[in-house]
C-alpha cells in the first residue's frame, strides 16, 4: 500500500426515474397498433413546429390528401419493407428442415424500400434524400417533396424531431475545490457463462469496493459514489431450461450462477450503491421494458438499503446529472436492421429520433402499451449508453440548443475486462480495465 491514510467513501444524491418504465398492471390483449398511434400524436406537433420554421412557405398536409404534382410535407411514421427481414413462416421451416437454416447477422438488402404512414393512409417514398439503410420501422419524420403521377412521393428533403430539450445541470465546482466523483458503469458480467473468469470479476468488485491497490487505485474507489450493472449479469446453463424437470444436480448447477452473484452484489453493496439492471440473458421478463430482478434472487445483497434492483431502460440522476441506458438490446435490433455498424451513430439516431427503441415493437418485443409510449424522450439526458457492445466507445455529442450528451458504447465485461467511469462534473468517460494476466507472474 503506497499510504496508510483512509480514503473517506465520497456520496452524492440519487434520485430513481424508473417509474414510466414500472408496469403496474399486465394485459396482453390489446393491439400494438395503439402503441404506433400514440408515438405519432406525440412527435406530430414537434415535426409540424419544425416543418413551419424550416418550411414555412410549404403546407403540411396528410396522405390521403395529396395531389400528384403539388409540392407539400407530410409528418408519418416510417415502415421498412425488407427483404431479408424473418418471418414466421422462416421459422416453421427452421423446424421442418433437415439442414439448420442460418440466420444473417445484418438484414440490409439493396431492395429494401421505406413507406410512410400516418392516420389517414400511407405512400411509398422515393428518392436519394432518404436512404432505408439509415432508418428502421417506427421512425416519426417530416418529409418535403411531390406525389408522383404513380402514386409514390419523391422525397426532396426530410426532418427529424431532433434533441429533445435538456434540463439545465447544476454548475460544475471550480477545478481544485472539489475532487471529481465518479459513476462505474458496467456490463455483461456473465456470471456462470463457460469460459468466464470469476477472478477477472472479483478483482472488479474487490476494486470498486476500496479493497485493491495502492493510494491511487484506492482514491479513486472512494470516488466512486455508485455502480450500475447494465444488464447480462447472469447466464443460465441453456440445457437446463428446456422446461423439462431438473434432477437436484441440475437444480444446484442453475442457482450456482445466481448465488455467485449475489455473493458479489453483496460485497459491493456493502461498500457503496448498486443497481442492477436485466438484461437478455438475465431471469427477467423478456420484452422491454424489462422489469426489476426479484429479490429473492439476491437474498445477501437485498439486505442493503443501497443495493436497487432497477428496471430495463434505466433513467436515474446523481446530483443532477441525468443517466439513460439500456442493456443493449435497442441497439444490437438496430444494428441487425440498419445499415450501419457503429453504436454511437445508433445511439445518436435513437436521440434525433426521440425514441428509445423505435423498432418495438415491430423486431424488439416490447409490452403492448395503449395510451402511452414510455420510449418517448421527452428531455434530453446528459448521459446516454447502451450496454453489452463489442468494445468501448465514447463520444460527446452536442446539440443546436446548447444540449451536451455524453454518448458511450459499454463494452461486455466478460469479453473485454472493462468498465467505464463518468466523471459528474465533466462528463468524462474513462475505461477502467481489470486484468488477471500477470497475477502469478515474475
Amino acid at each position: 500500500m503506497g499510504s496508510d491514510a483512509v480514503q473517506q467513501r465520497q456520496t452524492a444524491d440519487y434520485v430513481s426515474q424508473d417509474a414510466q418504465f414500472q408496469l403496474r398492471e399486465r394485459q396482453y390483449r390489446q393491439q400494438y397498433s395503439a402503441l404506433y398511434f400514440t408515438r405519432l400524436l406525440q412527435l406530430r406537433p414537434v415535426l409540424e413546429d419544425r416543418v413551419r420554421r424550416q418550411w414555412p412557405h410549404v403546407q403540411a398536409l396528410e396522405i390521403l390528401k395529396l395531389a400528384a404534382g403539388v409540392r407539400c410535407a407530410v409528418v408519418g411514421t416510417l415502415y421498412k419493407q425488407m427483404q431479408l427481414k424473418p418471418s414466421i413462416l422462416d421459422e416453421y421451416t427452421k423446424e421442418r428442415s433437415a439442414v439448420p437454416l442460418v440466420a444473417p447477422a445484418k438484414l440490409v438488402h439493396d431492395d429494401d424500400f421505406l413507406i410512410l404512414e400516418d392516420m389517414s393512409g400511407r405512400i411509398r417514398l422515393t428518392g436519394d434524400a432518404l436512404r432505408p439503410a439509415d432508418y428502421a420501422t417506427g421512425v416519426v419524420v417530416a418529409v418535403l417533396g411531390v406525389e408522383q403521377a404513380d402514386g409514390e412521393f419523391a422525397v426532396e428533403a426530410v426532418l427529424l424531431p431532433d434533441l429533445p430539450p435538456q434540463p439545465l445541470r447544476p454548475p460544475a465546482p471550480a477545478a481544485g475545490v472539489a475532487p471529481p466523483r465518479y459513476v462505474a458503469l458496467v456490463s455483461g458480467l456473465g456470471v456462470g457463462a463457460p469460459g468466464v473468469d470469476p477472478l477477472q470479476t472479483q478483482l472488479l468488485v474487490d476494486h470498486l469496493g476500496g479493497h485493491l491497490g495502492g493510494s491511487q487505485a484506492q482514491q479513486l474507489s472512494a470516488r466512486t459514489v455508485r455502480v450500475v450493472l447494465a444488464g447480462d449479469s447472469l447466464h443460465a446453463p441453456p440445457d437446463l431450461l428446456t422446461g423439462q424437470a431438473l434432477s437436484a444436480r441440475e437444480q444446484a448447477a442453475a442457482v450456482a450462477p445466481i448465488q455467485e452473484l449475489d455473493l458479489l452484489l453483496t460485497q459491493l453493496a456493502a461498500a457503496l450503491p448498486v443497481d442492477v439492471m436485466p438484461g437478455s440473458t438475465d431471469p427477467a421478463n423478456y420484452s422491454l421494458p424489462q422489469q426489476p430482478l426479484h429479490p429473492c434472487l439476491f437474498p445477501g445483497a437485498s439486505q442493503y438499503d443501497t443495493f436497487s434492483a432497477a428496471t430495463n431502460p434505466h433513467r436515474f440522476s446523481v446530483d443532477g446529472v441525468d443517466f439513460l441506458g439500456t442493456a443493449g438490446q435497442p441497439v444490437a435490433d438496430l444494428l441487425r436492421y440498419c445499415g450501419r455498424d457503429d453504436p454511437l451513430a445508433l445511439l445518436e439516431s435513437t436521440l434525433r429520433w426521440r425514441h428509445l427503441a423505435p423498432t418495438a415493437p415491430d423486431t424488439l418485443a416490447c409490452y403492448p402499451f395503449t395510451d402511452s409510449d414510455p420510449f418517448l424522450l421527452a428531455t434530453c439526458p446528459a448521459v446516454y449508453f447502451a450496454g453489452n457492445q463489442a468494445a468501448f466507445a465514447t463520444t460527446l455529442l452536442q446539440g443546436t440548443d446548447g444540449q451536451r450528451v455524453r454518448l458511450i458504447a459499454l463494452p461486455r465485461f466478460a469479453d473485454t475486462g472493462m468498465a467505464v467511469l463518468v466523471d459528474l462534473a465533466t462528463l468524462e468517460a474513462q475505461p477502467l480495465t481489470v486484468t488477471t494476466t500477470n497475477l502469478g507472474g515474475p
